[in-house]
C-alpha cells in the first residue's frame, strides 16, 4: 500500500508558495519535492568541502552524506574510508589522491586547481577530507585558492580523530580531575618552516590532555621537547592507530618510552597520540574493541546495495566488512517490457519485488514517464526480504506481504488467498525468479515476468582486496549466493584458500563444494541474519 502523507491546507499552502518565490529566485525548479529545497544541487554552491570523520562511515555527517548524493566530481583523501565513497552517484567521477593511491601526496596548489577547473565547467564538487577540513587538513590553503578564483563553496564539518579517540577508547580527554583543557597539537610541522611555533614549556605545563596529530614519525623528538621543559617520562601515553575502524589499535605506554613502543611495534600513520593523566582512567578494553568479531575481516561480495544489510549486522558486531562487487547493474537493453507494465498496473492484483535493486529501477522508471507511487494504489505489493521492504518504504509504500525467508511455495500460497489465483507481475533480477513464477502458477496465478535491469560481471579485481587475500587479512568471505561463489573464483582464484567461506545456505554451499571449496559455515536459516550469526559462532568457536 502507498503510505499516506497528512498536510493540513495551510501547510500545503505555505509549501506551494515556498517553491514559488525560490523558483523565481533561480534556487529550485517549482516541481521539485519540498525536501529537495535544502540538497546541495539547487544552490550556486560549486565547491564542498566536506570532512569525512576518523574513519567509521557511520560517522559522517547528515550534510556530508547530501553533498555527496549530488557530486559530479569526489576527491577525496587516502584516509577516507571507501564505504563513504557509496554516497556518491554511480556517474560521479572519482578522483583519489593522497600516498596510498598515488605514492605521494599532491600539493593543495594542484588540488585546488583541478577542484576550481572542475567547477568552471559546472560541475558539483566535492572535497572529501579525512577529519575534519579545519584540523592540520590544510583546509585553509585550498579554501584561500577557490576564493580567489571567485569559486563558490561551503566547509561541511566533520568529526576529527583527535575527539573520537575519546569515545572509541574511551579516554576522557576533559575530566574534571585530570583534565580542565585539551589541546589538539600537531606533531610534524611544514617542512618548509624555518622557526617552530610550537611553545614546548607552555605545552608540557598545560592543564589538561594533549592530543598529537602527525606525530608518529616524529615522536623522538616531540617527547624529548616535552620532558626538557618539565613534563614527567612517566605520563601516561596511549597511541590509537586507525582511530574508529574495525582495525583500530591502541597501544599504552609512557612519555619517556613513547618513541621506542612506536618502534617496537611497528606503528605506522595514520595516528594519534593521547598524552596525559586522563590516559590512565581509560579501561584495558573500550567498548569499541570489546565486541565480538572486533579486528576481523570479512569480503562480503556483491554490490553495495545489495550488501548492506549484511554488512550492518557484521559491523555491528565489530568486524570490518569489505564489499567486493560481483557484477555492475544497468539499464536493461530494452525498457518496453516495463513500460507496458507500468502503463498497466491496475491490471494486476500483485506487484511482487524480489530485490532491492530492481524496486529502485522499477519505480524510477515508473517516475520517468510522469506517474507516482499513487499509481501503485489500485495493487497488492509483495517484498522478498527485509532489505526488499526497506527500500520500498524510502518511496513511502508498505508491502501487504513480507515474508523474511524466501521459500516460494510459501510466499505463493500468502499471496493468492485460498488458492484462488489472481494476476502477477514479478519484477525480477535479469537471472529470473522461475522458481517462484511456477508457484505461484501452481497456485492458480497467472504470472507476468519483467527483469527491471540488465547486469554485467565485474572483470577486474580489486587490488587491494586481492592483496589483503594474499597476505592473509581476510578471516571470512561470505558467500550470498552461488552466483556471487562463481564470481569471487573467476575473480580471485587460489588467493581465496587463505580465508574461510561462510555460505547463506545449502545451494551456495553446493556450488562451492563444486569449485572445490568448502565452506566452514552455513546460515541457518538461510537469511542474512543467520548467515553473520553463523560467522560469529564459528570465530567464537575458534576463541
Amino acid at each position: 500500500m502507498v503510505m499516506p502523507v497528512s498536510r493540513s491546507g495551510e501547510v500545503d499552502a505555505l509549501l506551494r508558495d515556498m517553491l514559488a518565490r525560490t523558483a523565481a529566485e533561480g534556487v529550485v525548479d517549482a516541481a521539485m519535492h519540498p525536501r529537495d529545497a535544502a540538497r546541495p544541487d539547487v544552490g550556486r554552491t560549486s565547491v564542498y568541502l566536506v570532512g569525512a570523520g576518523p574513519g567509521d562511515p557511520g560517522l559522517l555527517t547528515v550534510r556530508g552524506v547530501e553533498c555527496l548524493e549530488c557530486a559530479d566530481v569526489v576527491l577525496y583523501d587516502y584516509l577516507v574510508n571507501p564505504a563513504i565513497l557509496e554516497h556518491a552517484p554511480a556517474t560521479a567521477e572519482l578522483i583519489p589522491l593522497g600516498r596510498r593511491i598515488t605514492g605521494r601526496g599532491l600539493s593543495p596548489e594542484a588540488i585546488a586547481d583541478r577542484m576550481i577547473a572542475e567547477a568552471k565547467l559546472g560541475k558539483t564538487v566535492v572535497r572529501l577530507k579525512g577529519g575534519d577540513p579545519s584540523i592540520f587538513g590544510r583546509g585553509a590553503d585550498e579554501e584561500g585558492a577557490l576564493r580567489a578564483a571567485g569559486v563558490p563553496f561551503e566547509i561541511v564539518p566533520g568529526i576529527t580523530a583527535g575527539l573520537a579517540v575519546a569515545a572509541y577508547c574511551e579516554i576522557p580527554i576533559t575530566q574534571q580531575d585530570d583534565a580542565s583543557a585539551v589541546a589538539l597539537v600537531t606533531g610534524r610541522e611544514r617542512d618548509a618552516k624555518t622557526v617552530s611555533r610550537l611553545d614546548w614549556g607552555a605545552l608540557a605545563s598545560f592543564p589538561g590532555t594533549l592530543v598529537l596529530y602527525m606525530g608518529v614519525t616524529r615522536a623522538a623528538e616531540w617527547s624529548q621537547e616535552l620532558i626538557a621543559h618539565g613534563k614527567s617520562p612517566d605520563t601516561p601515553v596511549a597511541i590509537v592507530r586507525w582511530c574508529t575502524r574495525a582495525e583500530q589499535q591502541r597501544v599504552r605506554c609512557t612519555l619517556g618510552s613513547a618513541a621506542a613502543v612506536i618502534a617496537e611495534h611497528g606503528i605506522r600513520p595514520p595516528a594519534v597520540i593521547v598524552v596525559g593523566d586522563a590516559v590512565r582512567r581509560a579501561p584495558e578494553r573500550a567498548w569499541f574493541d570489546a565486541r565480538p568479531l572486533f579486528g576481523v575481516r570479512v569480503l562480503v561480495p556483491g554490490s553495495a546495495e545489495t550488501s548492506q544489510t549484511l554488512r550492518a549486522l557484521l559491523t555491528r558486531l565489530g568486524a570490518d566488512a569489505i564489499i567486493q562487487p560481483a557484477i555492475r547493474t544497468t539499464d536493461p537493453i530494452d525498457w518496453a517490457p516495463i513500460d507496458t507494465a507500468v502503463d498497466h498496473l491496475d491490471r494486476y492484483d500483485w506487484l511482487v519485488f524480489t530485490n532491492a535493486t530492481g524496486v529502485d529501477y522499477f519505480l524510477r522508471r515508473l517516475f520517468a514517464r510522469g506517474k507516482d507511487v499513487r499509481h501503485l494504489a489500485a495493487v497488492q505489493v509483495a517484498a522478498i526480504g527485509a532489505g526488499t521492504a526497506d527500500r520500498l518504504s524510502r518511496y513511502h509504500v508498505r508491502p501487504e506481504c513480507n515474508p523474511e525467508e524466501y521459500e516460494p511455495g510459501s510466499l505463493a500460497r500468502t499471496m493468492v488467498a485460498d488458492g484462488r489465483g489472481g494476476r502477477v507481475l514479478l519484477v525480477h533480477a535479469p537471472q529470473g525468479a522461475e522458481s517462484l513464477a511456477q508457484a505461484l502458477r501452481a497456485t492458480g496465478a497467472t504470472v507476468d515476468q519483467v527483469a527491471a535491469y540488465a547486469s554485467v560481471d565485474v572483470e577486474d579485481p580489486d587490488p587491494d582486496v586481492a592483496a589483503a587475500l594474499e597476505a592473509g587479512e581476510i578471516g571470512w568471505i561470505a558467500v550470498t549466493s552461488s552466483s556471487a561463489a562463481r564470481a569471487l573464483v573467476r575473480l580471485y582464484g587460489a588467493g581465496l584458500r587463505h580465508a574461510r567461506f561462510a555460505t547463506i545456505g545449502p545451494l551456495a554451499s553446493g556450488t562451492l563444494r563444486e569449485l572445490g571449496y568448502a565452506p566452514a559455515a552455513e546460515a541457518r536459516p538461510p537469511t542474512t541474519a543467520g548467515l553473520a550469526d553463523a560467522i560469529l559462532h564459528a570465530h567464537l568457536a575458534d576463541d
